[in-house]
């Protein structure tokens, strides 16, 4: 059973990874991967602490940092879209900002 979470695991981490490679045009569905990948994190350590029998207070502090860095990513998001008029990642230049 224990070898069905990882190959879930793995799965989700690949899949993650690819959809973040290959959608490189609008920045949500970049930060949309992005999230998808913390969230392969989160069952990955939630795993690692069960089979060893370690405390969950690390995946609270993992947590904490995840939502951290959705609302920078949300923010960053409003920032470009209030900005430019979109969240084309082509259409943003380094001399812009």
């Amino acid at each position: 059973m224990d070898m069905m979470y990882y190959v879930v695991f793995l799965f989700m981490a690949f899949s993650g990874l690819f959809i973040f490679c290959s959608m490189r045009k609008h920045l949500l569905l970049t930060l949309l991967s992005l999230e998808f990948l913390v969230l392969s994190l989160y069952f990955l350590f939630f795993l690692f602490l069960t089979f060893f029998s370690l405390s969950y207070y690390f995946i609270l502090v993992f947590l904490t940092f995840a939502v951290c860095e959705g609302a920078m990513g949300l923010g960053i998001l409003v920032t470009i879209i209030r900005c430019h008029g979109n969240d084309n990642v082509s259409s943003l230049s380094i001399l812009g900002w």
